[in-house]
């Protein structure tokens, strides 16, 4: 018998006492074998009607129920769920009052579905209950038949899935003819599924493709300006065939599931560029996780003009950059572009009058004229192994891929205190967040104060597609948030994106950086040597003219790239 538990409509009915165990294992079945929804199941077997079902949810919820049949559903309505969401978790905005969006969910219990669609949209998600018959029509109507879309490569997808003698909407094939399919080897039809989410992915921009295995399905997804958008994924009987040809590429051990492997797949994209790809393979409850960092060197421009620094603190970074010695750290979360920052800080000042060495984890991008060094912790070679190394090789510039603990620390501050300027990274919220950092890991003050230069901090927010970006009001709560007021933005024109095809329908197309740059003055050093904690150092920096992130992210907004959802989001 099939197992209702694992069914949320099904295990709700189950909590109230409203059919037996038998019933349930019942209905579990009809979903199973004719892979309708649990709704229509039991309608389906007559053990409850539609109003029951929806009543049930209601008060689990505690949300309230809706006739489709009466809703006003307008095109502005529309506009304000992308149609990629819609489709995907087969929903329909039925009304708006801000920043409440009513939506009706074909499964009202996927609170998954209503946190993604809360985050890309930037609004308040109520679930609305309805009948999902209703919810499916609906969605037909206002965003079309759901065809694969070209911008995810569904067609595509769908071709090659064929060719290998399996429907992605069918999970169910012969076993037979997947184990016949030799991965190693000249087989065309894995092969190109892989080859086709790459180019499809990379295409789209994508900075990460992630394979993830499931109970019952296997998913691609590709994370594109900070955010993941699912792919046509195949069955999930397919799901090791397609990890092991990953594996096969990056020389690993195709046999190796129990065990995490890491591994690279340098590749040509069909236009002739050259890609990299880091792969991560990690066993999971349901298979290996699969999970491609694109290192995508000429969508890089290691040019610090480029990277969108204001004017007065690009000036600062290249004055820091040519300073003899001392200590410059990048500072921010997993994936903001603290990389890129320190690479083309290198890049500036790299000449043939200088020694440049740098160690990194991993060494993501090769830059010519530096002497770069990967991190491999099994055979000693770690960050503060690599930094006494360095101070051997008679090097004018060092770069540190992180300063993880008090050693590297250390060793980092002893190098710019003999005359080497080094270069760092540290994950902390703020700029002044830094030094608090530094202490933290058991630094000494006046090391810090006598070795930093400055702190860079920065976030990447997404920016407004260029092809659908539109004006709006700002509400009072918004400008309140941003530390606004109504007179101040009567001549500053906010927009947003409407999502159009070329964006997926998000609204945004790329990213731009917001930066809060801390110079070490000697207000500050006197700050540091009694360890005043980060908030003192902030407010001290903002009198001496620092602008915070919040306050970068503003211009962001005046210059129309970006919108307040963004901005909101990434700074506090």
């Amino acid at each position: 018998m099939a197992d209702f538990l694992s069914i949320p409509l099904l295990s709700l009915i189950a909590e109230l006492n409203l059919l037996d165990e038998f019933q349930l294992e019942e209905a579990a079945g009809e979903v199973e074998t004719k892979g309708v929804t649990a709704f229509q199941a039991l309608l389906d077997l007559g053990y409850l009607d539609s109003d029951r079902i929806i009543q049930a949810l209601c008060d689990h919820l505690g949300a309230e129920s809706m006739d489709l049949n009466d809703a006003m559903i307008t095109p502005e309505l529309i506009k304000l769920l992308p149609a990629g969401l819609a489709k995907q978790h087969k929903c329909i905005p039925v009304s708006h009052f801000e920043p409440t969006l009513h939506v009706a969910f074909v499964d009202p219990l996927d609170i998954s579905a209503s946190d993604e669609i809360s985050f890309t949209t930037g609004l308040d998600i109520q679930v609305v209950v309805a009948d999902p018959a209703q919810v499916i029509a609906a969605v037909k109507e206002h965003y079309g038949e759901d065809e694969a879309d070209a911008a995810t490569g569904g067609a595509a997808f769908e071709e090659i899935l064929k060719e290998m003698g399996a429907d992605s909407s069918d999970d169910r094939m012969d076993e037979e003819d997947i184990v016949k399919i030799d991965v190693t080897g000249d087989e065309r039809d894995i092969a190109a599924f892989v080859d086709a989410v790459l180019v499809t992915a990379i295409g789209d921009r994508a900075s990460d493709i992630h394979f993830e295995p499931f109970e019952n399905d296997f998913k691609i997804r590709a994370r594109v300006d900070g955010a993941l958008y699912e792919l046509t994924s195949p069955p999930k009987s397919l799901a090791t065939n397609v990890v092991s040809r990953i594996k096969v590429m990056a020389d690993l051990k195709p046999d190796e599931r129990r065990r995490p492997q890491d591994g690279r797949i340098p590749r040509i994209m069909p236009d002739g560029r050259k890609i990299d790809l880091r792969v991560s393979c990690l066993p999971t409850q349901f298979g290996e996780s699969v999970v491609l960092r694109v290192l995508d060197r000429e969508a890089i421009t290691l040019d610090l003009d480029a990277l969108g620094f204001p004017g007065d603190m690009l000036t600062q970074i290249k004055e820091t950059a040519k300073t003899p010695n001392g200590i410059f750290i990048v500072t921010g979360p997993t994936g903001c572009g603290k990389t890129t920052t320190l690479y083309s800080t290198l890049h500036e000042v790299n000449s043939i009058g200088d020694k440049i060495l740098s160690v990194e984890d991993p060494v993501e991008f090769d830059i010519d004229g530096i002497m770069q060094v990967p991190v491999r912790e099994a055979m000693g070679m770690t960050f503060a192994a690599g930094l006494r190394s360095f101070l051997r090789q008679d090097p004018d510039i060092i770069m540190v891929g992180e300063m993880r603990d008090l050693e590297t620390a250390k060793i980092s501050i002893q190098a710019s205190l003999t005359g080497h300027l080094v270069l760092s990274t540290l994950h902390t919220n703020d700029a002044a967040g830094a030094v608090t950092r530094l202490l933290d890991m058991g630094v000494e003050p006046f090391l810090i104060s006598s070795s930093l230069l400055c702190v860079l901090a920065q976030r990447l927010i997404r920016t407004i597609c260029k092809k659908c970006s539109s004006p709006f009001e700002p509400t009072d709560s918004q400008l309140e948030e941003l530390g606004l007021k109504q007179n101040d933005s009567n001549e500053i024109k906010f927009h947003y994106g409407r999502g159009c095809s070329s964006c997926h329908d998000t609204g945004y197309s790329g990213r731009r950086g917001i930066f809060e740059f801390l110079v070490i003055s000697e207000q500050i050093r006197e700050l540091i040597n009694i360890s005043a904690p980060t908030i003192v150092i902030r407010q001290k920096a903002v009198e001496l003219g620092m602008s915070t992130l919040r306050q970068d992210g503003l211009r962001g907004i005046y210059d129309g790239d970006t919108t307040v959802e963004e901005v909101l989001r990434y700074t506090s």
